[in-house]
């Protein structure tokens, strides 16, 4: 019988598929395990962190609060996000294998593939995420860590390709004698290097964000001053930067005439001053916790820029962050007195989670404008939009006036004819609270509420109101405030995206008779 080499071809890619699936897999957990050892130590972006931070740019704000709801809120996101991209890497590296045997085994070569498939790779790679490349969480500032996130791209994935030519057999007999045996040992390896991987996961995975990310500061016992580890936390990371300060520069670049790069000592040898600020999130709902108030040391924001020579045709300052975050706003906010460099946060060094070693406070404008990690401040000439303003948010990022209850609402009824004490907080950005008045008729007839603690320009102030119940029954109170230029807080509701939510907070108490 006369062999069909049509078949014999088939049955010869179809055997070698499977070692090729094999080697792949192999080849690509050992890169995989590489980058988050990478990632671990030297804190070099993975893949699947900057894929994340990439796509953000090209998804609109309806998308994002749709995946939101899918995933079950941001951590599901993250955590879909990043084990997906991996995931993927895994199956790419996989295919990339069975494509590479099925060269070896007819061409009876290894190295040209292996060679072309990690050039590609690596040039795919730095095409599609050539924005992002800038990252590292351990402080570099975006130059350098371009060139680090280059380099532990390129040699991540050389690693997988030098894997995949050690890993095929030099006879390229994939079915004979010793094919089994090789076999054996590459599981054995795979399996090594899957733990390994599992483990590193393992790690990071308990210095994720998850814990509190979305942290709230509300309740009867808010203070005027926040607590560090109470401050309210938002972060876009799966594991926010653990910056070191021997690694970590803040460069103050572009349109200016003389650029200087600062370490953190020489940050803090600068004369410095201390700035109480109250710092709000944009998705802070009405009557949420996702504000907070603290004492800051540093020094202003315009010590630093001035000295530089900013050049008469800047336009905007752009923010870089060690994670890849961006923001912007114009020259002149950032000139401001009161925009400000802060490397402590109530007395202590800034914690991790709030920007260690330095970060900046932006008053007046939503916390996305106050990046946290700073390690590049960039003077253009022309408009640039942030990493949050990219997916729709804004155009404008200034903080409208709100009002808050402490207690949002009575667990036990209260009896009539009993003065009910009633506790909030007011906040303007930078325009300050003058007066605080509070309604249990709709907004039919207002009464003033004492301030307690009026606070400055750029904080919140706190107040208390002597409930009298005009009789038992279901009442609702709703409170506004007036900022220190006459201007009353908006009765209308309006959500959080794009610009920040509006409207008046309400509480809801029972009287007894």
């Amino acid at each position: 019988m006369v062999p069909d080499p049509v078949a014999e071809r088939a049955r010869g890619a179809w055997s070698t598929a499977g070692p090729g699936a094999l080697i792949g897999l192999l080849a690509a957990l050992g890169m995989t395990a590489l980058m988050l050892a990478l990632r671990v130590v030297l804190g070099l972006p993975t893949p699947s962190e900057m894929i994340a931070d990439r796509l953000t740019a090209f998804i609109a704000i309806e998308q994002f609060f749709a995946l939101l709801a899918q995933f079950g809120g941001y951590e599901g996101l993250k955590e879909a996000g990043g084990g997906g991209v991996i995931v993927g890497q895994l199956a790419v590296g996989v295919l990339g294998g069975v494509a590479f045997a099925e060269y070896a085994r007819t061409r009876g070569k290894r190295w040209p593939f292996a060679a072309a498939l990690v050039g590609v790779l690596w040039l795919v790679t730095v095409v599609l995420l050539l924005p992002n490349l800038s990252t590292n969480y351990r402080g570099l500032a975006p130059d350098s860590a371009r060139v680090a996130t280059l380099l532990s791209l390129a040699f991540t994935y050389a690693v997988y390709g030098l894997v995949l030519v050690a890993a095929w057999p030099r006879s390229n007999d994939v079915r004979g004698t010793s094919s089994g045996r090789r076999a054996f040992v590459l599981s054995g390896v795979g399996a090594l290097l899957a733990i390994t991987t599992g483990g590193l996961l393992k790690q990071l995975a308990d210095l994720a964000t998850f814990a509190y990310d979305g942290l709230e500061y509300r309740g009867p016992d808010v203070q005027p001053i926040t607590p560090n580890d109470r401050f309210y936390t938002v972060t876009k990371n799966i594991v926010d930067p653990d910056a070191v300060t021997v690694a970590w520069r803040l460069e103050i670049g572009g349109l200016v005439e003389r650029p200087r790069t600062y370490t953190f000592e020489e940050i803090r040898a600068l004369p410095s001053t201390t700035q109480e600020t109250t710092l709000m999130c944009i998705s802070n709902y009405v009557g949420g916790g996702l504000m907070s108030n603290a004492l800051w040391r540093g020094l202003p924001l315009r010590d630093l820029l001035v000295p530089a020579g900013p050049r008469p045709e800047t336009v905007k300052v752009v923010l870089h962050a060690a994670d890849g975050y961006t923001d912007t706003y114009a020259l002149e906010k950032a000139l401001e007195p009161t925009t400000f460099v802060a490397y402590e946060m109530n007395g202590e060094p800034l914690p991790k989670r709030h920007g260690y070693p330095v970060r900046i406070l932006t008053p007046g404008l939503f916390g996305e404008k106050s990046v946290k990690w700073v390690t590049r401040i960039e003077l253009v000439d022309h408009e640039v939009k942030g990493f949050y303003e990219q997916q729709g948010w804004g155009p404008s990022f200034v903080i409208p006036i709100r009002t808050t209850f402490f207690t949002t609402d009575f667990s036990t009824p209260c009896t009539s004819g009993a003065s009910i004490p009633i506790r909030g907080n007011a906040f303007a950005g930078n325009r300050g609270i003058s007066s605080i008045d509070v309604s249990a008729d709709g907004g039919q007839t207002w009464q003033s509420a004492n301030i307690d603690y009026p606070g400055t320009d750029i904080t919140w102030a706190f107040w208390t109101f002597d409930w009298q119940p005009s009789g038992p029954g279901d009442h609702v109170l709703v409170a506004r405030a007036t900022d220190r230029h006459g201007q009353i807080q908006d009765s209308t509701y309006r959500d959080t995206a794009p610009q920040g939510a509006t409207g008046f907070p309400s509480l809801r108490v029972r009287v007894t008779g």
